[in-house]
């Protein structure tokens, strides 16, 4: 089986830096870039899955990686809440909200795979880790 031995080669990683990149792009629309502190919130709670994941790649075992996914998926969660607050203010619209949510959703997705991949896999310590969970 493949393994990675970079933050950067997990998929959920890839996919969260995806999602931080959109909700900067939402932010920068001129309505939402005056609400700063939404707009930081919302920023954070993106940057936060990244930092999540990389943090926990990054610590002594699987154990602790599972921390830090859980930590990431809640920081999915927290982004996809303050976005509901983003539409009702009119700083998105439906379509842009529903693009935003479907990917924060397939980003908590991959992150739960991989957490029930780790669970699962009885692989336990080091920082090589498999590349992609199966089916997940």
């Amino acid at each position: 089986m493949p393994r990675f031995e970079r933050f950067e080669q997990i998929e959920a990683w890839q996919k969260a830096r995806q999602l931080a990149q959109a909700v900067y792009d939402a932010c920068s629309d001129a309505r939402f870039a005056r609400d700063f502190p939404l707009g930081d919130q919302i920023r954070r709670g993106a940057i936060s899955v990244m930092a999540s994941i990389s943090e926990g790649f990054g610590r002594s075992g699987d154990r602790e990686f599972l921390h830090f996914l859980a930590v990431a998926k809640g920081s999915v969660h927290e982004a996809g809440s303050h976005l509901y607050v983003a539409l009702d203010q009119g700083y998105v619209t439906p379509e842009r909200f529903a693009e935003l949510q479907a990917q924060a959703a397939e980003v908590g997705r991959t992150i739960g795979g991989l957490m029930e991949y780790l669970r699962r896999s009885g692989t336990k310590g080091g920082r090589l880790r498999p590349v992609q969970p199966p089916d997940a």
